[in-house]
């Protein structure tokens, strides 16, 4: 038997944030919209729009623009405070996989007792939550259709609170809030969806058609996205491209979760604070060189459904060569991580069972420390 879930109502719309007030219809009867952000999006005036059109259409709003990148548990339960003193009605997410995290666990904790440290695990955190809307402005992280809000506890440790209460009730994709990104975001971003779509194909123990269907579609939006995008910051079929594959990837690995490139990931965010997508990117092609012998079949599958050869050898190489023409940095001096980090890095690494499990080769801590070295 398989099992597939996603959010209820996606939109796709270009210029869509400038028409907010139509988008959140039907979820926020008493008209105070909190919205969840950081002071990049902030800063950039990507909200104008929405803000402009939610204070026309008689909707107050408050802007908490206080997420940062691996976001600190105390700054999601600042927010959740906020929005409770607000007496929020609607929870909008709108940012990256940071903000758009952030607003999950703050719509869960103001509309619920339960405390935070009772969420994190998978299915463990049950509602009720806030009405939930999301809007990305970048194209990678899929967490406007997943049902996983991933958050910093302590200084370095990364934790996971997966749950169907974290689906968001509505989802609008405009592409017109991506255009422009910088040529590094645009990269790594866009190859973090890349890995999502690769990983949920991998992950044996629950993947499924319906999950394989999605990341196939995904990685070809992506592939002919990727590079017309890092060349052209305006290309606007482009940014289209990205964001539905960052979608479709989003629920592929939603349903059939991550595994070992995440899992070697994290340490490079939790301790040195290098952005998902390029901490994903770094380690991409050494992980899938390790689980070869295992998975040769399936990213065959993969290599062949992209037109690039039907061997596993091919879509790594095709992954490299993507790494090459976008020009993301490749090695972890490049990211300011020192080769004594490995060890503490890789023994971070195995703790990740969460994901390590989905692997379809067992990884072990000699595997992960050589992948580091081969990389530093």
């Amino acid at each position: 038997m398989h099992n597939f879930r996603t959010v209820p109502d996606i939109r796709i719309e270009r210029g869509g944030a400038a028409k907010m007030d139509a988008h959140i219809d039907g979820l926020c009867p008493h008209k105070r919209v909190f919205i969840v952000t950081d002071a990049g999006v902030h800063g950039l005036g990507l909200l104008g729009g929405a803000k402009a059109a939610l204070c026309e259409a008689g909707y107050v709003v408050e802007i908490f623009d206080h997420v940062i990148a691996d976001p600190p548990e105390e700054v999601v339960l600042a927010g959740a405070k906020r929005a409770r003193d607000f007496g929020a009605g609607l929870v909008l997410g709108f940012g990256g996989g940071s903000p758009m995290d952030t607003a999950k666990v703050i719509a869960l904790l103001a509309g619920s007792s339960q405390p935070i440290t009772e969420m994190y695990g998978v299915g463990l955190a049950a509602g009720p939550r806030l009405p939930l809307m999301l809007v990305p402005t970048t194209a990678g992280t899929g967490s406007e259709v997943t049902n996983v809000a991933i958050l910093t506890t302590g200084k370095t440790e990364k934790q996971g609170i997966v749950a169907n209460a974290l689906y968001a009730d509505r989802v609008l994709l405009d592409a017109e809030l991506t255009l422009g990104l910088p040529k590094m975001i645009s990269a790594a971003t866009g190859i973090d969806a890349m890995v999502h779509a690769i990983e949920a194909y991998t992950s044996l123990p629950q993947k499924n058609p319906l999950s394989d269907a999605l990341a196939l579609s995904a990685l070809t939006k992506l592939k002919d996205g990727i590079e017309d995008v890092c060349k052209d910051g305006q290309d606007i079929d482009g940014r289209e491209n990205m964001l539905i594959g960052a979608m479709l990837a989003g629920q592929a690995f939603s349903n059939a979760p991550c595994a070992a490139v995440h899992a070697l990931a994290y340490p490079l965010g939790g301790f040195f604070h290098v952005p998902h997508g390029l901490s994903n990117a770094l380690v991409l092609t050494g992980v899938m060189r390790y689980n070869l012998p295992n998975a040769d079949k399936l990213y065959g599958e993969i290599s062949e459904h992209m037109r690039l050869g039907g061997t596993g050898a091919n879509l790594i190489d095709e992954m490299q060569r993507i790494k090459d023409a976008t020009d993301v940095p490749q090695t972890l001096s490049r990211v300011d991580i020192p080769e004594s980090a490995i060890a503490m890095m890789a023994d971070d690494a195995m703790t990740k069972t969460r994901l390590l499990v989905n692997n379809p080769r067992e990884m072990t801590l000699a595997a992960t420390v050589k992948i580091y070295e081969d990389i530093a």
